[in-house]
């Protein structure tokens, strides 16, 4: 279905004029040829004016009958003035591709196609064994985020240029305090937000953080953030996840339940390759930061594996003259992220992971890979998953001016195209608009053999 996001071209109002009982009495003494255009609504005026200037002339009262005609004619003229008016006033959508604010008027206007837009490109949905969900309702997200919005503007990081935005802060806090955790470990620490958002969530936590450069590295150049409970693994003591001893580790943090463990990932890896990893380690609650949509992105990610045709919303076709190709390419001039047939299918047709490639490390690796091997992957990840869930966006677009990425690959927003008052009731409208464009389908998953 598209939306009216894409424009359209208004349509005029009313046909042929009707015929006026008044200038057809007049006319009725001549015959007219039937290929005669019909009389235009001046000719009928100027006739049914002669008619009743010749009926004033027999009468006693001819000014009186003047300011009859007077007022009539006054009176038509003001009727044939409103209706052109009524008729010419739909407005032209003139959007220009990248004008957040021009869009955002564009889309006030016409609200009734918003909701049916988020999600109409497809959002796959990795299937989890049981068909499990989260705990949390959107009842519950709505209400955390009047919450939210006071503890982020006391960010330490105000330009968070490269790192989280908005939408991935709240996620990462929300899923925090909800898991209430006894130790978060985090593969990507960058500047440190990350690491403030999680001490945010759980103050007395333990936090353990992997990154090849310490966050105090950043001070010399600006605002960072260095936790002084955390356990940093930086620098030149830099490990990867993935050849920590984690039961050394785990010992070391008097953690023995790690069902109370929550893995954070912001590190650009394989998603399929870490995923591994945290299952060997025995890890249960994992997040992904940058969970790309197929086509985008600088490496393999769950999003991209459970993109197949067998599950609702995934699968694409690359037929150049197919709906989606149309569709694609109307998105295409709107949204930053969005993708046109050409973009997202490569040789051979292949559209899975980035063109029919599996990118890792920053895009650094970058291996072609089969479909077949790309669907046994989902296989695997589908034997291995007990809960999936991706945030949703935190507003819609019309309210965040968002250009990035696009509804149409997204699941519906917690503020919703429209819900003005309550966008600005939770705070939101307090907030600079860029930081809003930074999401990127960031995902929850709980993981068993």
């Amino acid at each position: 279905m598209l939306s009216s996001r894409r424009g359209g071209t208004p349509t005029s109002g009313g046909g042929d004029d009707e015929e006026d009982p008044a200038s057809t009495a007049a006319s009725s003494s001549a015959e007219e040829p039937k290929t005669h255009p019909p009389a235009t609504l001046t000719a009928r005026l100027a006739s049914y004016t002669r008619s009743l200037v010749s009926l004033s002339t027999s009468s006693t009262s001819f000014s009186s009958h003047c300011l009859t005609i007077s007022l009539f004619i006054a009176f038509l003229f003001s009727l044939l003035g409103l209706s052109v008016l009524l008729r010419y006033s739909s407005p032209v959508a003139c959007i220009p591709p990248y004008d957040p604010l021009a869009r955002s008027v564009h889309f006030s206007r016409r609200l009734e196609g918003l909701a049916s837009d988020f999600g109409s490109l497809g959002v796959p949905w990795c299937r989890s064994k049981q068909g499990r969900t989260v705990e949390w309702a959107p009842t519950d997200l709505i209400k955390a985020l009047e919450e939210f919005v006071l503890i982020y503007e006391t960010r330490p990081i105000k330009n968070n240029m490269y790192g989280m935005g908005f939408d991935h802060s709240f996620g990462l806090w929300f899923m925090a305090r909800w898991l209430k955790p006894d130790l978060m470990v985090e593969s990507g620490a960058f500047k440190g937000h990350s690491t403030w958002v999680l001490r945010q969530a759980r103050p007395d936590a333990k936090i353990i953080s992997l990154s090849p450069r310490h966050p105090e590295k950043y001070l010399k150049k600006g605002p960072a953030y260095v936790d002084p409970n955390c356990t940093y693994f930086t620098g030149k003591n830099f490990v990867d996840f993935g050849s920590v001893n984690w039961g050394k580790v785990l010992r070391q943090h008097g953690v023995k339940d790690l069902s109370k463990v929550l893995v954070f990932f912001d590190d650009h890896q394989n998603e399929l390759k870490r995923l591994k990893q945290a299952l060997k380690a025995g890890f249960k609650h994992l997040i992904f930061e940058d969970n790309y949509d197929t086509g985008t992105g600088d490496h393999y990610s769950l999003r991209q594996i459970c993109d197949q045709s067998y599950i609702r919303g995934g699968g694409h076709s690359c037929f150049r003259d197919g709906d989606e190709a149309r569709i694609r390419l109307k998105r295409e001039k709107f949204w930053d992220k969005a993708l046109d047939i050409d973009e997202l299918c490569g040789k051979g047709e292949a559209w899975w992971g980035v063109r029919g490639y599996m990118r890792d490390d920053f895009n650094h690796s970058n291996k072609a890979i089969s479909y077949a091997e790309h669907f046994q992957n989902s296989r695997f990840v589908e034997s291995i998953l007990n809960v999936y869930w991706e945030l949703p966006p935190v507003a819609g677009p019309s309210l965040t001016h968002q250009t990035r990425y696009d509804p149409a690959r997204a699941s519906d927003p917690i503020v919703e195209d429209g819900r003005y008052a309550l966008f600005q009731r939770l705070g939101l409208g307090k907030l600079d608009s860029s930081v809003f464009n930074g999401y990127t389908q960031m995902v929850y998953v709980e993981i068993s053999r």
